[in-house]
């Protein structure tokens, strides 16, 4: 008779019906909007990328599985949800053999090596980009659109200039394939939340805090015209929506979320208006990542029926309970 090896834990016992797959799978339905638009917007250029960079993150996770003789995951999609992710995230004309490298690093490097999926300390497209925009600054920053090369909306904004509000929230500008178009992005976020997938804890506390740091720290003030470009142009939607709300590399704890999003949003403040570039949304939310676990260690909720310590509190009963144990 086959011994079958049973995993018993004390109770409670938590049982769902959710998967990595089924949630992996809704991302990419959630992103197939921005990604339709982006195809549209840039030409097949645009597509080229998107199954270049899905094509290659898949067949990186593979690869490396084999390899390393570990369990196959590309079918729970997470590989394929990376791909898309990158893809979205890059300028349509940029090389191909680029974003094969990109990709490559996303999986293998910010991914695998760290134990697969649920153990990367960051978001693994978000890294990529990061890569990218140090090793190919040039290429990645330079957007074309309708065959003419120039700066993106934010750009132009940030040097003094003005940009049409309308162009901007359609996504009839230059940018990156998939952070143009807001109404795309937003339905795409509406199917998530509609499916239970994100909560609007760390998406609306990062946009809130956003516009409260333009009000209190720039010269911008109440102008509502241009906080509004500021908030559809550049990844700051695409960020927000989808890859804020990251469930490995975001907190769990409600309180978390709401810190979380508050540090994206003045993080991205600092770096648009009082950094050398325009942008600013992918380094605030891998910097934000690698806070999770401070955040996560200060915001657990307390027992039923215990009484709260306060901050410092817990700091010094902690630094005691370590010298009593040494002692």
């Amino acid at each position: 008779m086959d011994k079958k090896i049973m995993n018993v834990s004390s109770n409670p016992h938590v049982r769902s019906e959710v998967s990595t797959q089924g949630i992996m799978f809704d991302v990419l339905i959630a992103l197939v909007p921005a990604a339709f638009f982006g195809v549209f917007n840039f030409g097949l250029r645009a597509l080229l990328l998107i199954a270049t960079c899905m094509i290659t993150c898949i067949l990186s996770e593979f690869v490396f599985e084999r390899l390393t003789k570990r369990k196959n995951t590309i079918f729970d999609l997470s590989a394929a949800v990376t791909g898309l992710l990158l893809a979205l995230n890059l300028p349509a004309e940029f090389p191909v053999w680029m974003a094969v490298i990109g990709s490559v690093f996303a999986i293998i490097v910010v991914k695998q090596l760290f134990g697969g999926i649920g153990q990367n300390f960051m978001n693994p497209a978000l890294a990529a980009r990061c890569f990218l925009l140090l090793s190919f600054g040039t290429r990645m920053t330079t957007f074309v659109y309708d065959g003419v090369t120039s700066a993106t909306p934010l750009a132009v904004i940030k040097n003094g200039g003005t940009y049409e509000l309308k162009a901007m929230f359609l996504g009839t500008t230059g940018g990156t394939i998939g952070e143009t178009c807001v109404p795309a992005i937003l339905a795409g976020a509406l199917f998530l939340l509609f499916r239970r997938v994100i909560s609007l804890r760390i998406p609306l506390t990062y946009i809130i805090t956003f516009v409260v740091f333009i009000v209190l720290f720039t010269d911008i003030k109440f102008d509502y015209v241009t906080i509004a470009c500021e908030l559809c142009g550049g990844g700051l939607m695409l960020g927000a929506f989808f890859m804020a709300t990251d469930y490995v590399t975001s907190p769990i704890t409600p309180a978390g979320k709401i810190w979380y999003g508050i540090i994206l949003g003045l993080l991205t403040g600092l770096f648009r208006f009082y950094g050398p570039n325009a942008e600013g949304v992918s380094y605030a939310i891998i910097i934000g990542n690698l806070l999770v676990p401070i955040i996560e260690k200060f915001t657990v909720p307390y027992a039923f029926g215990r009484e709260k310590e306060r901050f410092f509190g817990r700091l010094f009963a902690k630094r005691k309970k370590d010298k009593e144990v040494k002692a």
